[in-house]
């Protein structure tokens, strides 16, 4: 593996998403065969937004992930690092807050959210530990997390074919309808780099989230991770 892709940093990864930013809901759309849209479905309902509630919707990009939110009547904030990308947004839906948030260092209170959420971009974060441990300090006691994240295949051939078209056909398809495929091939690399089901619920644990639990998606493809805050007297 070529590790040079994997090891950007922030600003880095910020600069390779406001390239994409202009096409980046279609290439996601194209790219995970139109399963993009089910799994936001399946993220609100695990997030369960209640009206009036404090969501905070981290890797947000262009807010595609936040609107759902907003539609159900809570408040939410679609927190990004890419500048490009928050400002898709703000043009897109301007009634919803975007912020400029770094998920190592997140510029919020302490207990602030009812819920914090991340899709799809948990794994590009350098700091893993960190930014899981920024995300429990500013969720308020017994609030939630929501993770989804690409994972690995259960059914082993599968697994196989699925990681020749990260490798193969995912950068070729980007090219034909990315601004910058190059940005897929670090993404790719990214999703084959990451843990599997059961160790990322060990890191959430680690980083003191309790009943860490996950439900695969698409047989795996993509998981989703749900915690939550320990109560304040715990």
């Amino acid at each position: 593996m070529n590790r040079a892709h994997l090891d950007k940093q922030p600003h880095e990864v910020a600069l390779m998403f406001d390239d994409v930013a202009a096409r980046y809901d279609l290439t996601n759309d194209v790219l995970s065969l139109g399963q993009a849209r089910r799994w936001r479905n399946d993220v609100v309902r695990a997030v369960a937004p209640q009206r009036g509630e404090k969501i905070l919707d981290l890797a947000a990009g262009t807010g595609t992930s936040s609107e759902p939110f907003a539609d159900l009547g809570a408040d939410v904030v679609a927190g990004d690092i890419s500048q490009g990308m928050l400002a898709q947004g703000r043009r897109r839906r301007p009634d919803i807050d975007f912020r400029y948030a770094d998920a190592t260092d997140l510029p919020f209170d302490d207990d602030t959210f009812d819920a914090v959420t991340i899709s799809f971009g948990l794994r590009n974060i350098a700091d893993t530990k960190k930014a899981l441990t920024e995300m429990l300090r500013v969720t308020k006691p017994c609030g939630r997390l929501v993770i989804c994240e690409f994972s690995t295949p259960t059914f082993a051939p599968f697994r196989v074919v699925y990681l020749e078209y990260l490798m193969r056909a995912l950068p070729a398809v980007a090219r034909t309808v990315s601004s910058n495929p190059d940005a897929y091939v670090y993404l790719a690399e990214s999703i084959r780099d990451w843990p599997d089901q059961e160790a990322l619920a060990r890191r959430l644990t680690a980083a003191g989230w309790n009943n860490a639990k996950f439900r695969n998606l698409s047989g795996g493809i993509v998981a989703l991770h749900h915690a939550v805050k320990p109560a304040e007297n715990a």
